[in-house]
Order: C-alpha cells, then sequence, then structure tokens
C-alpha cells in the first residue's frame, strides 16, 4: 500500500495532453481526492509507442531512453491509459536498451500502473462509491488485458457507482481496430473491426461506453458519429471522478 500524502509521478500520453485533458485531470484529481501528491514530470515527451508499433524501434529507442532518466527518479508513476503503460512495462523489454537504460527500465517497470490498476490494488480502493446515472458498456482495452492483466478492476469499480447500470457487450475483449498507425494504414479492415464493436455495443441500450484509453475511444467516436449513433464516448476515469463529484 502507497503511503497518504505520497507523491505520484503524472505520466501523460500524448493524445492525453493534446486530444483528452479532462482525462488526465480527472486522474489527477482522483489522486488528490484519495490523499496522494500528483506531480507534474517536465519535458515528458511521447514513449515511442507510434514507432515501436510501425517497426521503427531505432526511432523509438531514444525516447524510450529519455522516458526511463525522466521517470526513474519517482518512486510511483501513473498514467490514464492501459496502451502507454503496456509499451514502458512491457515493450520497453523488446528493445536495445543501453546497459543504464535497461537497468533503469527494470526499476522504472515495477513503478508504473494505469489509474485503475493504481488506485485498485496500490491504494487499495475497491469502492468508488458516488453517483453516476447512466447505463454503461464497457470495452475491454487490449493492452490493458493482455499486457497489464487487468480484468475485474474496471468493472468492479464501475459496479460500486450508485445509479450506473454497467453493461459487458458481446466481444467486448476483442480489438476495436484502432491499434495506432494498424488503423491508418489498414482503414477498410480498421473500420470493419469498429463497426463490429459497434453493433454489439449497440445491443446494449447503452448511453455512454467507457474504455482504459481515449484511443480506443477516439476510434470508435469516429465511427459513431459517422452512423449518427448517439452513443457517447467517455473515459472510466472521467466517470469515476464525476461520479464523486470531482469533474
Amino acid at each position: 500500500m502507497v503511503t497518504p500524502g505520497t507523491e505520484i509521478a503524472l505520466f501523460i500520453p500524448c493524445y492525453t495532453e493534446q486530444v483528452f485533458p479532462e482525462t488526465g485531470l480527472a486522474l489527477a484529481r482522483l489522486l488528490k481526492h484519495f490523499g496522494y501528491k500528483p506531480i507534474n514530470v517536465p519535458h515528458q515527451t511521447c514513449c515511442g509507442q507510434p514507432a515501436f508499433n510501425s517497426g521503427y524501434h531505432d526511432l523509438a529507442l531514444p525516447l524510450a531512453e529519455r522516458f526511463l532518466r525522466l521517470f526513474e527518479p519517482y518512486e510511483w508513476i501513473v498514467a490514464p491509459s492501459g496502451s502507454c503503460v503496456s509499451m514502458v512495462k512491457v515493450f520497453y523489454g523488446k528493445l536495445q536498451l543501453s546497459s543504464a537504460g535497461r537497468q533503469r527500465w527494470e526499476t522504472v517497470r515495477n513503478h508504473i500502473f494505469e489509474g485503475t490498476q493504481f488506485l485498485y490494488h496500490q491504494l487499495g480502493v475497491k469502492e468508488i462509491g458516488g453517483h453516476f446515472n447512466a447505463r454503461v458498456a464497457l470495452h475491454q482495452s487490449c493492452h490493458a488485458r493482455r499486457e497489464l492483466g487487468m480484468d475485474q478492476e474496471p468493472i468492479e469499480l464501475l459496479s460500486s457507482i450508485s445509479g450506473l447500470d454497467l453493461v459487458i457487450p458481446p466481444g467486448a475483449e476483442e480489438c476495436c481496430g484502432f491499434g495506432g498507425t494498424f488503423s491508418v494504414k489498414f482503414p477498410e479492415l480498421s473500420t470493419a473491426m469498429g463497426m463490429d464493436k459497434l453493433v454489439a455495443i449497440q445491443q446494449t441500450k447503452a448511453e455512454i461506453l467507457t474504455a482504459l484509453d481515449d484511443s480506443c475511444l477516439m476510434h470508435l467516436n469516429g465511427l459513431l458519429r459517422r452512423q449518427d449513433i448517439t452513443i457517447r464516448t467517455m473515459h472510466i476515469l472521467r466517470i469515476l471522478a464525476q461520479a464523486r463529484g470531482l469533474a
């Protein structure tokens, strides 16, 4: 367990900073609400995942080395993204890190967590409580489920909120089709995968679609808007924060 009042370093992914800052703010507010001190790490940049996923490991490498230098001093590191945490925690190990970088990674990988994962396991927050009146469908993001081993954490946290009717769509564990540059290189396949998800989500009669990654939600939201489907997308941390009156 993390001692109350401890400083928690925020790792804010690129798309969170540039497109979905409210998700990063929700994470910071939740940490403060439960008695911890979220802090900004100056000069942080991309973790290198887009380059890595596209096969350009040589371009991802300096970003990884830089990330590890910046974040090594912090005891606890938390991000609002299962995907980016997986990049650091798992896929940095596949890069040709320097000997110093490898040592830093062995330390950092044990101290970095996705937001709900950190709340649930490290802070012992099993119930969020509060109120959020909506029928919510959960998309189980690939990286969080496969690389981080997350399954029940988001389900239990959402289920603890009064007024929230949680539904798990058929095939919730299947990829939404985003995959970063995958959606750019293979748009037809990406769209088809996303549309399969939307058909399943519509069956639940959900008003809101949530997930652990805004990247997945961004992809699905684009498809929802093009199909003129009124389901809204909202990151899980924003729902948790709003339920507690922090948004």
